[in-house]
């Protein structure tokens, strides 16, 4: 019983110093970017709006660069629907106020009624500025099949 008692205290000690904390920021970015895919597939594009810098420029995998005006254009317009994004091998580099975002996903669905369906490579870049992460620069590339 006695030992049962130490336990459950030692748990309740260590389990509520990790409560409550902060993320890192390195979490934030990450939990940004998965919010912004999930939320691109339900044809919401409230959070891409939100998290991106009125500026921002973007890079599709076919190398057409759009404004963020444009790009929230084409989602609104139905020309291009996601029906999945897997994310994986994400990676945040730090640079003072500014953040490299690298990942790979595993995407289904289509542009135009064409089939875009693949893999892809994201390079992502986000400026902190006025307390919050903003979206700047987007990156797309197909990861061809070898």
């Amino acid at each position: 019983m006695k030992k049962l008692f130490v336990t459950m205290t030692l748990m309740m000690v260590f389990g509520s110093l990790g409560y409550g904390q902060k993320m890192t920021t390195e979490q934030t970015l990450m939990k940004m970017e998965q919010e912004m895919a999930d939320a691109i597939v339900k044809g919401d594009m409230s959070v891409y709006d939100k998290y991106s810098a009125d500026n921002s420029v973007f890079t599709d995998p076919g190398g057409m660069m759009m404004t963020k005006a444009q790009s929230l254009a084409m989602f609104k317009s139905g020309d291009l629907k996601l029906e999945s994004i897997k994310m994986d091998n994400m990676k945040v580099q730090m640079f003072g106020n500014t953040a490299v975002v690298t990942y790979t996903s595993m995407d289904k669905g289509t542009y135009k009624g064409r089939d875009i369906s693949g893999e892809y490579r994201w390079t992502d870049v986000f400026v902190k500025t006025g307390g919050k992460w903003k979206l700047v620069a987007g990156q797309g590339t197909p990861i061809m099949k070898q």
